[in-house]
């Protein structure tokens, strides 16, 4: 069973949900101790099996069309660079390689692949929200209702043209702001708030409206409407979003790897609610790339704050008790996302994946979904973004392990913690009553284990 969102009724409320939801993890999770864990050893035997098919070779051969950090760190891990189809250890490779060429090739045992083939099913807008919602009556029918409403970590949403009946009458039933996103686009092109029906009609599905029954829905781009978060928290009167990374090294059984670091990206507008700033995006959408065409845009800072000190801002606002709820709601609807997607993911031992998560805090400090990217921006804007970056590919480099200087069994590898291992993975002892490592101090010590 899987973990529910704690409670807001109070300190010593959260801290007795926080004291039972521990007790129910640790009764579900897989026991590290035991010689029956298959997941542990089939990581070591997966370990074994690369060393010695690899033990020939002492350089790493990468391939890549990136130009960017990605690229920085294997080349600085000594790696050696091939343009070669076929001929290399690790490929970072497009999602559309995955998609058009992957199929038609063979892989040996120790080559690794930065994305699984169908993963557009957590990344693309309307697919994820189908994958969650379809989740959330899953385990209503499992009578398992506590579980199911911890699904409430995404807004109101539907998919347009296809819903767009049903977008109505939820429209004129509450009214209110809505936000249209584009389901295959990012770093926020095509997006646009709206709070009159009159500016979409174009994604009317009733063709008396559109032309006749002749004019094909395909001929409107597909997007995702939803339900606009008018209170967001800000700080300094800003709005921000998190980006967080996770590394998935298997989706079966599913191992899923948090990583400590992240940061917030900030609006550079103040942000209002006023209708007459509804067409602000400066204001309302938090994407870097929206942000960097502002007038006042803050080169030197890039509009980002490390999640660390925005952890440790929160706890002197808050206090440590509902911040610590707070990170671990974000860690269990990272992993409540993951649990969506599980069974319809392709899994393939050769592939692993770098999910950029964008969450948004509330003014109530209830954590939301916004997006998850299958292909997280690698590009840095300062120095201090490029060390952010650099630190956590050589981080992800260690966990896939290439080398071959793992034991197999880590569940901390520099900045990434195993927080997932075909069963939850316990907190260390001396983690001082934490539920979560995100935005925890990263240890100098490259790995350990449990």
């Amino acid at each position: 069973a899987n973990a529910a969102a704690p409670g807001r009724s109070g300190a010593d409320d959260r801290r007795t949900q926080l004291l039972a939801r521990k007790g129910t993890m640790a009764s579900t999770r897989r026991s590290k101790k035991s010689s029956g864990s298959s997941v542990s050893g089939s990581r070591k035997a997966s370990q074994d099996n690369r060393e010695e098919e690899r033990a020939q070779s002492s350089v790493v051969r990468f391939r890549t069309s990136f130009s960017n950090t990605i690229y920085d760190v294997m080349k600085g891990r000594g790696w050696k660079e091939t343009d070669s189809e076929t001929d290399w250890d690790c490929h970072w490779a497009e999602r559309d390689w995955v998609y058009d060429v992957f199929d038609n090739v063979h892989l040996e045992n120790w080559q690794r692949l930065n994305h699984f083939r169908n993963g557009r099913e957590l990344c693309r807008k309307d697919l994820l929200v189908k994958n969650l919602k379809r989740r959330k009556r899953q385990l209503d029918r499992e009578g398992r209702a506590d579980e199911a409403e911890a699904y409430d970590f995404f807004p109101v949403t539907f998919v347009l043209p296809r819903e767009y009946a049903m977008f109505v009458e939820e429209f004129k039933r509450s009214g209110g702001v809505w936000i249209m996103k584009p389901i295959g686009s990012a770093q926020g092109k095509g997006i646009f708030l709206f709070s009159r029906l009159s500016e979409i009609s174009e994604w009317r599905t009733d063709y008396r409206y559109r032309g006749g029954k002749d004019q094909k829905e395909s001929e409107v781009e597909a997007y995702v409407v939803q339900r606009y978060i008018a209170n967001p928290f800000t700080i300094g009167g800003k709005k921000f979003d998190l980006r967080i990374y996770v590394l998935v090294t298997s989706f079966s059984p599913l191992q899923a790897w948090l990583h400590r670091s992240g940061f917030a990206r900030f609006s550079n507008s103040r942000y209002s609610s006023d209708p007459k700033d509804i067409a602000n995006n400066f204001m309302h959408l938090t994407n870097v790339a929206i942000q960097k065409t502002a007038e006042n845009y803050d080169a030197r800072s890039g509009g980002k704050w490390d999640i660390r000190n925005l952890k440790l801002y929160l706890v002197s606002q808050f206090g440590r008790e509902m911040v610590d709820e707070l990170f671990w709601r974000m860690q269990m609807l990272i992993l409540r996302s993951l649990f969506s997607v599980q069974h319809v993911m392709i899994n393939d031992k050769h592939c692993f994946e770098l999910y950029g998560y964008d969450v948004m805090i509330d003014d109530t400090l209830k954590p939301w979904l916004i997006e998850v990217n299958a292909s997280p921006s690698l590009s840095a804007n300062t120095k201090e973004d490029y060390d952010l970056k650099t630190d956590m590919l050589n981080d992800l480099l260690d966990v896939i392990d290439l080398e071959g200087n793992l034991k197999g069994d880590e569940e901390h590898v520099g900045g990434f913690d195993l927080i997932y291992d075909n069963g939850y993975v316990d907190m260390n002892q001396d983690d001082a009553g934490w539920s979560s490592y995100l935005g925890a101090a990263i240890n100098p010590n490259k790995s350990s284990g449990g």
